[in-house]
C-alpha cells in the first residue's frame, strides 16, 4: 500500500542518516570515518577491565558502524592470576564471529615485550615472526594495516619498506603504515613501497602535525592520516577533574600535561569546548573529534573507550558540523592559548622514541 511504501521510505531514510559514513586513506584504504583504539581495553589506563566485557563493547562497535579496530603486538595487561593477556587476542576473538570482509584490522609490529620492558626492534626476520603470532592472536590470515609501531634507530627505514612489501606481495597485509615517525622516514619509506597511513598523536591539546611539517607531507604524498588520543587522553571530555590522580600502570602518570598545575592551566581549552557543545548542542568530546576530522577527509581518529554509550558518543562526532567560520574561530582561540600539552619528559625513553 501506498502507507506501507511511505514507511519504509522513512525507515530507509533514518538508517542511511544514521549510517556511519566511510573515509578513503591512501590510494584506496576505506573505512569507517571512526576507528576504535583497543589498547586501553588491557593496557596503559589502569588494570586490565574484564575481557569478556571488553569483547562484548568490541562486538557492540562493529554493531553500531565502526569498521577499524587499532591494536598492537605489544599491547599486553596482565590477568588477576598473572596471566599475559594480548589485546590482540581480545581483538581476535570479538570480530571472529563477523564475516572477515566487513572490518579492518590494524596492528604493529616493531616493539617487544622483553621482561616486561619495550624494545625496539625492525629487523626483517623479527617483523616476519611478530606478524606470524599476530595473525594466531587475530585468528585471521592477513593484517588490513600493519604499521611499524616506532622507528628502530638500528635498522634503515628502507629495510623495513621492503620487508613490508614483501609482506603485501605474499597477501599476509594489505597496506602498510608508520606509527610516530617523522617527515623524513616517511619520504624515504615511501619512496621504496607507498605508505597508506601514518599515525600520530593529534588533538586540539596536541597540534604538532601541523608544526612539523607532518600534516603536509601527508597531503603532498595523499598518505592518510590516523590520530591516536583524538580526545586528549580523555582530557578533553572534559570529565577529568584538574585534581585527579592517576595509578602507576596509568601512562597518564608519568605525562607532563597530567600534572596537577598543567591541567589547571589547560583547563581553559576544555572551557573553550564546553561552550562549543553548548552552542552545538552536543557533547565536548563530540566537539574534540568533529574538529579533528574537519581538518581533512584523509583523516580518520582512532578513540579508544571501555565502554560502550562512549563509543557510541563518539560515532555520533562525524555528524556534527563545523563551518569554516567555525574553524577559523577555533584556530585563533587555540593559537591564542598558552597550553602545558608536552606528552612526555624530554629526557624520558618515550620522548626519544619519536622519530625524525
Amino acid at each position: 500500500t501506498e502507507l506501507t511504501l511511505s514507511i519504509r521510505m522513512y525507515l530507509s531514510k533514518i538508517l542511511e542518516e544514521e549510517k556511519m559514513e566511510t573515509r578513503k586513506l591512501g590510494s584506496n584504504f576505506e573505512i569507517s570515518a571512526i576507528g576504535l583504539g583497543c589498547m586501553g581495553m588491557t593496557h596503559g589506563f589502569g588494570d586490565a577491565s574484564d575481557q569478556k566485557e571488553m569483547i562484548e563493547v568490541i562486538r557492540g562497535a562493529y554493531q553500531a558502524g565502526i569498521t577499524m579496530f587499532d591494536t598492537a603486538e605489544c599491547y599486553q595487561g596482565v590477568s588477576e592470576t598473572g596471566e599475559i593477556l594480548y589485546n590482540e587476542d581480545l581483538v581476535g576473538q570479538a570480530l571472529s564471529i563477523y564475516p572477515r570482509d566487513s572490518y579492518q584490522i590494524a596492528t604493529k609490529c616493531g616493539i617487544k615485550v622483553i621482561d616486561g620492558k619495550q624494545v625496539l626492534d625492525a629487523r626483517p626476520e623479527v617483523i616476519r615472526t611478530s606478524l606470524s603470532e599476530s595473525l594466531k592472536r587475530l585468528k585471521t590470515d592477513y593484517v588490513d594495516l600493519y604499521y611499524l609501531h616506532r622507528v628502530d634507530p638500528k635498522t634503515p627505514i628502507e629495510l623495513v619498506a621492503q620487508t613490508m612489501k614483501e609482506l603485501m606481495a605474499e597477501g599476509k597485509i594489505k597496506h602498510w603504515g608508520l606509527s610516530e615517525a617523522g617527515v623524513e622516514t616517511i619520504r624515504k619509506a615511501h619512496a621504496i613501497c607507498p605508505l597508506t597511513v601514518v599515525e600520530s598523536e593529534y588533538s586540539m591539546i596536541f597540534r604538532e602535525p601541523e608544526k612539523n611539517g607532518l600534516l603536509d607531507t601527508l597531503k603532498e604524498l595523499k598518505i592518510g592520516f590516523i590520530p591516536f588520543a583524538p580526545l586528549g587522553k580523555g582530557f578533553l571530555t572534559a570529565t577529568i577533574d584538574p585534581n585527579q590522580t592517576f595509578s602507576k600502570n596509568d601512562t597518564r602518570s608519568k605525562q607532563p600535561r597530567f600534572k596537577k598545575e598543567n591541567m589547571a592551566i589547560n583547563q581553559v581549552l576544555v572551557e573553550l569546548i564546553k561552550k562549543l557543545a553548548k552552542e552545538k548542542q552536543v557533547t565536548p568530546a563530540q566537539i574534540a573529534l568533529a574538529w579533528v576530522m574537519a581538518q581533512g577527509d584523509w583523516i580518520v581518529p582512532i578513540p579508544g573507550s571501555r565502554k560502550l554509550s562512549r563509543i557510541e558518543e563518539n560515532i555520533k562526532a562525524s555528524k556534527v558540523i563545523l563551518d569554516e567560520v567555525d574553524l577559523k574561530n577555533i584556530k585563533r582561540a587555540l593559537d591564542n592559548m598558552d597550553l602545558k600539552a608536552e606528552r612526555w619528559d624530554p629526557n624520558s625513553d618515550n620522548a626519544k622514541r619519536v622519530g625524525k
